[in-house]
């Protein structure tokens, strides 16, 4: 299973600030040398994204072009529940999850990446029922689109769904249009859930139950991030790389991985401005590489 993977072909790369433009986040990516590269296609903490221009297309299409990471990855925004309880909550997020998934496609971007929703006391089986209505309806507003709606592992810190692999599975059966989904597994996450990727032993069992409940043709990227709280803390708190629960062994045995060698690799840990702890941390693994 575990191969040897030339640091040339590594999909290494961190969520980058589209402070001045979408565009810009390629070149923060391109500046410390990602080959992989994940955007808000908007503010995150807004309902409404002011809408791109034509020049904003062409510019954001024409650097990543030129930069050659592909495929990227969209986050959407924090304030989106599609289990919300409250009707005008939900409207508002249906109508900016439809907004997000056009905003990907404007770009060209295949995958957007959310956290699957909270069903806020209703328990994880209506919380289910209740996105897979909503995934419904948004998908039925994008027909055609070439963009997926990639289900991100949740940490289960509160009432989130998502903590299990049932339950990705379980949205993934109820939606209409299966073909249109995919998943993202955050390492921090699933630690902090109670799949111990830590160990040799522990990281074989925990793909090995994914393949068998969702399948690995579902995974289209990983969040790598080291976890500040312990195994089935489910509390999402990301540390540096090594530096946190998960420790240096499960980072080695994923980064040499050859099922996941095509797979994008994305940071999503605490940094500055001038982003040395994103090339701190893909240094260390890149030190990882057999």
């Amino acid at each position: 299973m575990l191969s040897s993977m030339k640091k040339s072909n590594l999909l290494l790369g961190a969520h980058m600030s589209i402070a001045g433009g979408v565009h810009t986040a390629v070149d923060r990516a391109t500046s410390i040398g990602c080959t992989a590269l994940q955007v808000f296609t908007k503010n995150n903490s807004q309902w409404n994204g002011k809408p791109f221009t034509e020049a904003d297309i062409a510019q954001y299409k024409t650097k990543i072009a030129a930069a050659g990471i592909a495929p990227v990855v969209s986050h959407d925004s924090y304030l989106i529940n599609l289990s919300a309880t409250n009707p005008d909550i939900l409207k508002k997020s249906r109508a900016a999850f439809i907004d997000e998934l056009e905003r990907c496609e404007l770009l060209g971007i295949p995958l957007l990446n959310f956290h699957p929703g909270s069903h806020l006391g209703l328990g994880s089986e209506e919380g289910i029922k209740g996105i897979c209505e909503s995934l419904n309806i948004v998908h039925a507003e994008t027909k055609g689109f070439a963009v997926k709606s990639v289900l991100e592992a949740t940490a289960g810190q509160g009432t989130n769904v998502g903590h299990k692999f049932e339950h990705l599975r379980a949205i993934i059966d109820g939606v209409e249009h299966p073909e249109r989904m995919g998943v993202c597994i955050d390492t921090c996450h699933i630690f902090a859930a109670g799949y111990d990727i830590s160990t040799e032993r522990g990281y074989e069992a925990t793909f090995t139950l994914f393949d068998e409940i969702v399948g690995l043709d579902r995974l289209v990227a990983f969040h790598i991030n080291d976890s500040k709280k312990a195994l089935g803390s489910h509390v999402d708190r990301h540390e540096h790389i090594g530096k946190g629960m998960i420790g240096l062994t499960g980072f080695r045995l994923l980064l040499n991985d050859k099922r996941f060698a095509c797979i994008p690799k994305i940071l999503e840990t605490p940094k500055s401005d001038d982003l040395h702890e994103d090339i701190e941390n893909m240094n260390v693994l890149k030190s990882l590489l057999k």
